[in-house]
């Protein structure tokens, strides 16, 4: 697996974190969040696309997207529910909140002084936890939100599932993410300076670690961009894309860089990818240069060179292709909806 590469796309698509909220529940609790694009604007305004998880710091309990099978979760374990599926949290698998609950009411809650909020699920508190708590069985997690871009091209986002799980166990005694869970509580209690920025940045790596944890649990013969990372010859080609992508490739070029045959780079390119090296590559491009775009005042020719186009025309044309909107047109958006 090229690091580099998840690197690479990580920067590109702007991945940023926030911890939101942690839940100190009593059974029975049920917490039902709506589906991520519904409450963007209260968490991460100007975000494309969110990804909500939760872990858990004590005791235990079910995550299943809206009516889907339940998973069980125990101490340490973490889920992510990255295509922002509309989602339960509960004490007990099936417990879902009244119809006439509010989901979206903790979310538009009055901000406090400093984040997360801290919730407690008990009884009737909480439109979405209208159930009489108070049982002996508590359970802690910390809730948080990770903001990135979805067009013009992400490859990791395609490539995570609904539901993202990796339990306590797969993470092991070196990871520091039951330590970040617990320091969420911590920050929550003691609101000390920074407290928000350094559970940001957490959030960030947390996220890391949990798709490189999942990538080393992929079975033989699984495919997609994160096992196609994993495999010798598509992360060597993966990672040359990724490094140089104004470089002038060719199909030929990057097989003899890659030391392997054009045919097999090809096939085995398909296989884990689903698309041609330098479709691939094009693809990319596109999303480098919505960076360059969005983050710098380089001219259109400067961009379009900087990402292997010959030409300003041409890249006008490959662009508008990809998100619909010229690069200038792009840029303004960008800048006037940026976090």
């Amino acid at each position: 697996m090229s690091g580099d590469t998840l690197s690479d796309v990580l920067r590109a698509v702007r991945l940023r974190g926030a911890v939101f909220y942690y839940i100190d529940g009593s059974s029975p609790w049920v917490a039902e969040a709506p589906p991520a694009r519904e409450i963007i604007p209260a968490i991460m305004p100007g975000v494309e696309h969110m990804i909500e998880y939760h872990g858990v710091i004590e005791g235990s309990c079910w995550g299943a997207i809206v009516d889907e099978p339940p998973i069980h979760l125990a101490e340490r374990d973490v889920i992510l529910f990255p295509q922002g599926d509309p989602h339960v949290m509960s004490s007990a698998p099936g417990l879902r909140p009244p119809p006439s609950a509010n989901k979206k009411e903790v979310y538009y809650a009055p901000r406090p002084p400093q984040l997360p909020y801290a919730l407690s699920l008990r009884g009737a508190e909480l439109s979405t936890a209208r159930l009489d708590g108070g049982g002996r069985d508590r359970t802690t997690i910390v809730c948080g939100f990770l903001g990135l871009d979805a067009r013009p091209f992400n490859p990791l986002l395609a490539a995570l599932p609904r539901v993202l799980h990796v339990p306590g166990a797969t993470l092991g005694s070196d990871s520091w993410v039951a330590s970040f869970l617990r320091m969420a509580v911590a920050e929550s209690n003691k609101r000390r300076p920074g407290g928000e920025a350094v559970l940001e940045r957490m959030s960030e790596m947390l996220f890391v670690e949990v798709v490189r944890r999942y990538v080393e649990t992929l079975p033989e013969g699984q495919t997609g961009w994160l096992a196609g990372m994993r495999d010798p010859a598509v992360g060597r080609a993966l990672a040359l894309l990724h490094e140089r992508p104004d470089a002038p490739w060719t199909l030929e070029r990057l097989s003899s860089d890659a030391a392997m045959s054009r045919s097999t780079l090809h096939d085995r390119f398909v296989h884990f990818i689903g698309q041609p090296p330098m479709q691939y590559l094009a693809q990319w491009r596109m999303q480098v240069a919505a960076k360059l775009l969005r983050d710098t005042k380089a001219k259109i020719i400067e961009v379009a060179l900087g990402v292997g186009c010959e030409s300003e025309a041409a890249f006008s044309r490959a662009f508008k292709r990809a998100t619909g909107v010229a690069p200038s047109a792009w840029r303004v958006g960008q800048r006037s909806t940026g976090p």
